[in-house]
């Protein structure tokens, strides 16, 4: 297991607008400088409320991956990959089920959310019912302990962390596990086995969660252990059995304070988007044509900042100057709508700039996304059938 890892997906749905740049991909791009991070297309999770029209998902994979790409997700420092390409997702899924408790989907808030605003839609299928529990195969085949999520996903990273639990307590039980765990603790080395039957003593007898913490970096740093052996010490100073799956933490991400040209949420279906690679001219007429406060009809009459649209946008794109000139200039009517909206136009093409740059290369050669992607595959297939083998073998299925 790796001591900061971080996984991440998204459904594809196309190309992504400003409200997925700032809500998921500038936190994305700051992860992957000091973490290892593994980033998916989950496109099998388009299917669980889009299997009766599959046709825009080909294509929205691309699409999605390149503007990844030129938000700055670096296929150096993070892995891209597709997760239908690896079937491991699917095995471990329909693993999890054998032992996973029907209520615990059920009980899911965003299981009868989506019911109701899908209400349109025949969601009475296997795979809308069990797609947290492949959230959570996703998550647990890569062992990632951290899952970067606004907080009304919080209650999915806690059913995985349910399930993990649930796996390790029914199949983490080995035989002789006391003798294998102390067994290993000497392949430590030097002082350090003492030190771990020291930390676990502070930790299981006083309840001291500071031996815990440097129980855990002690085995996590130590190269002499194999990922087994490693897995029954993380178990035998915690107080449980052999840790085989992960449990994975909450990284809270703010959500996007970037709304719609109208002022509502951003979104396709609305019509109200800035796309993250938006041509500058359609930028431009878009940002122009915004709704501003109706209740400031003429060029002299004055307006508040607080019932324009345009305001919202100034507290993610201006400077504290800037916005001081707005609610001055506005509440006064110094400045007009159009004035008002400049600064805006400026500040997000610059931000757009460097992001037509980066796609250049992918939009003039696809054959290089496909590179990214496939090169990701491979790294992440790696990972995610190591987990498959310890699973195997935990669930008696290893056979020779």
């Amino acid at each position: 297991m790796h001591a900061e890892r971080v996984l991440s997906g998204m459904r594809p749905t196309g190309r992504l607008h400003i409200g997925h740049y700032h809500g998921a991909l500038t936190n994305w791009v700051r992860l992957q400088q000091d973490k290892e991070c593994f980033f998916f297309v989950a496109d099998w999770h388009a299917l669980t409320t889009a299997y009766d029209d599959v046709s825009v998902i080909g294509s929205s994979v691309w699409d999605m991956v390149i503007d990844w790409l030129a938000a700055g997700v670096d296929p150096e420092k993070s892995t891209i990959f597709l997760q239908s390409r690896l079937p491991q997702h699917a095995e471990l899924h329909v693993l999890l089920s054998m032992i996973t408790p029907l209520g615990w989907l059920e009980r899911v808030p965003t299981y009868k959310d989506q019911q109701e605003k899908l209400s349109g839609k025949d969601l009475a299928t296997y795979g809308f019912l069990g797609y947290p529990l492949l959230q959570s195969a996703d998550i647990l085949l890569y062992q990632a302990n951290h899952v970067p999520v606004g907080e009304d996903q919080v209650p999915h990273i806690e059913l995985t962390r349910e399930v993990a639990r649930r796996f390790n307590h029914i199949f983490g039980r080995e035989p002789d596990f006391e003798e294998k765990a102390r067994a290993a603790a000497k392949k430590l080395g030097g002082k350090r086995d003492k030190q771990f039957f020291d930390l676990r003593t502070r930790y299981q007898q006083d309840g001291d969660k500071a031996a815990l913490e440097q129980g855990r970096a002690l085995v996590s740093d130590s190269a002499s252990l194999s990922n087994a052996d490693r897995e029954r010490l993380l178990g035998y100073i915690d107080g449980s059995s052999k840790r085989i799956l992960t449990e994975p933490g909450a990284l809270l991400t703010e959500a996007s304070r970037v709304v719609g040209l109208d002022g509502q949420k951003m979104s396709k279906s609305y019509g109200n988007t800035i796309m993250m690679r938006e041509e500058p001219e359609a930028l431009t007429r878009k940002i122009k044509t915004m709704p501003t406060d109706t209740q400031r009809v003429r060029r002299t009459d004055p307006g508040e900042p607080e019932r324009c649209p345009v305001w919202q946008f100034h507290q993610v794109y201006s400077t504290p100057e800037t916005r001081e000139w707005v609610q001055a200039g506005c509440r006064s009517a110094g400045i007009g709508c159009l004035e008002c909206k400049q600064p805006v136009i400026d500040a997000m093409l610059a931000e757009q700039a460097p992001m037509h740059e980066r796609a250049l290369q992918y939009v003039a050669n696809p054959k290089r996304v496909r590179e990214v992607v496939e090169h990701g595959n491979e790294r992440a297939r790696v990972v995610a059938e190591q987990t498959m083998q310890d699973v195997r073998a935990a669930m008696g299925l290893a056979y020779s």
